[in-house]
Order: structure tokens, then sequence, then C-alpha cells
């Protein structure tokens, strides 16, 4: 599932490429149809993220909502081609075809409904959230901060991918109960996730690893290569063998040496 960098990335990239157009807005597959034809031929005035939603906001004040769940995609093309599997939607301005096939949530929304939907996220990284809101939930909670940091309304974006590096970075303990997380770890989760974001939105993919770890520049490294942890089966610093506990209904790769659990 894509994370907040990732849909930060993409309302940059699509705004770059299509706010001012005049855009045709199809449903190849059909599921979307009667929703496209309410912003068709409509001008897009940008693309704005929140969390792990989009909004495709269109200046006759309709609003398409995105959210890509586990297995939805874009596809840019140039032109008009044939559509490639089952495409819910499809933006056309003349010159660039954006698809979108298998999203979670496709829908034409108004702007109280976009407000609805942002008011039940918590503060979003890469938008200015403040940590003082997110560090106020945490204090108050006595789930272990490995499952609070999945909630998006406690912290907007984060994904299991980010959770498993953030909490290996920071050798933090990911069962620890939130009401017994200090503030000086807080911020270390704080300051760490920002960093990794900003850098998944750089490059439009989580990268955790330096330049100087891999040995080569970041944009340079595959897939295999962009993790410290996750996906792992040895610890990179101590060489223990990974573990997969199961936190917050996800699982999560830790080091049990290194992040100290007992």
């Amino acid at each position: 599932m894509p994370e907040g960098h990732k849909t930060h990335w993409i309302a940059r990239h699509h705004s770059q490429l299509l706010a001012g157009h005049t855009l045709r807005v199809f449903s190849p597959q059909g599921r979307f149809s009667q929703d496209a034809k309410r912003v068709d031929k409509q001008t897009l005035a940008r693309v704005v993220a929140a969390g792990k939603h989009l909004f495709y906001q269109f200046d006759n004040h309709k609003i398409v909502h995105v959210h890509l769940g586990r297995y939805g995609s874009f596809r840019e093309q140039t032109g008009a081609p044939e559509p490639r599997g089952l495409v819910r939607m499809r933006l056309f301005d003349g010159t660039t075809t954006i698809d979108l096939n298998g999203p979670t949530q496709c829908r034409v929304i108004d702007m109280d409904t976009q407000s609805d939907i942002e008011s039940k996220l918590g503060p979003d990284p890469l938008a200015g959230g403040d940590w003082k809101v997110v560090w106020q939930k945490v204090q108050a909670s006595n789930k272990p901060i490995g499952a609070i940091i999945l909630d998006q309304s406690v912290i907007a974006g984060v994904g299991n991918i980010f959770r498993a590096e953030l909490f290996f970075e920071t050798k933090i303990d990911p069962l620890t109960p939130g009401s017994e997380l200090t503030k000086t770890q807080f911020q270390a989760l704080w300051k760490s996730l920002l960093k990794m974001m900003k850098t998944g939105l750089k490059y439009g993919k989580i990268i955790t690893v330096t330049a100087k770890e891999a040995g080569k520049s970041l944009d340079q490294l595959s897939d295999k290569e962009r993790f410290r942890i996750y996906g792992k089966k040895f610890c990179p610093e101590c060489g223990g063998d990974i573990q997969i506990p199961l936190i917050g209904s996800r699982k999560l790769y830790v080091c049990p040496h290194c992040q100290s659990m007992n």
C-alpha cells in the first residue's frame, strides 16, 4: 500500500502535469461512469494529498477523492492508448493520459466531505503537521507504540515499511506502551519519520539507507537495497535473525537484540 510520501509525490506530479488543463474524465471499467460525468470537461485546479488520500479539485468545486489502498496504482502514458486492465478512471488532457487501476476509493465529493475526511486524520508530517498533537495522543494510549503509529487518526501517512525502518533506526522497542514512551524517544521517532518521508517524497519511493551505507547514490539503488530491515532475514548491524511479530494486526520486522525487545 502506498504510504504518505507517495501520495504527496503523486499530488505534486499530477498537479505539474494537469493543473490548469481542461480534462476529459472517463471510466473505461464503468464503475466510475456516473461520477466521471460530474467532472468531465472541467478544469483541474490542483491535486492535494492528506495522509494516504488524494483530492483532485476541479474549478466547478467538485473533487475526485482517491484512496489507492493496497492494490491501486496510476499509469501515465502519452496519447490515448487502449486501457490496460480494469481502469476505474482515466484523465486525459489531449496529450497525456493518466489511468487509475484498482483503488479502494474513487468517487466525486464536495469540499465539506473533503474537510470531514481530513478532520478524521492525525497530523501529516509532510503537510507541516504538529508533532505536539501526536505526542498528546501517544501519551494518552496504553497500546504499543508500534501499533499507535499505524493509526491514521494519530499520524497520517505512515505505513508498514516506514514503521519497520523507523523503529530500527531509533532503536526503540515497538512494544513500548505509548504512555511509557519518553518525550525524547518520541521526538527521535518524529525527527526520523520526517526525514524518511521527505526522502521518499524526493525520490518517489521509500529509501531509508544513506548513500554512504549503500556505497552508491540513492537514485541508483535497486528495490532490495533501499531498506535496512524491512523484508530482511538478518540484522544489518548485529547479524542476528530478524523476527516478524504481529503488532497492530500487521507484521513488523524487528531485531530483538538491537531494539532491546524483551
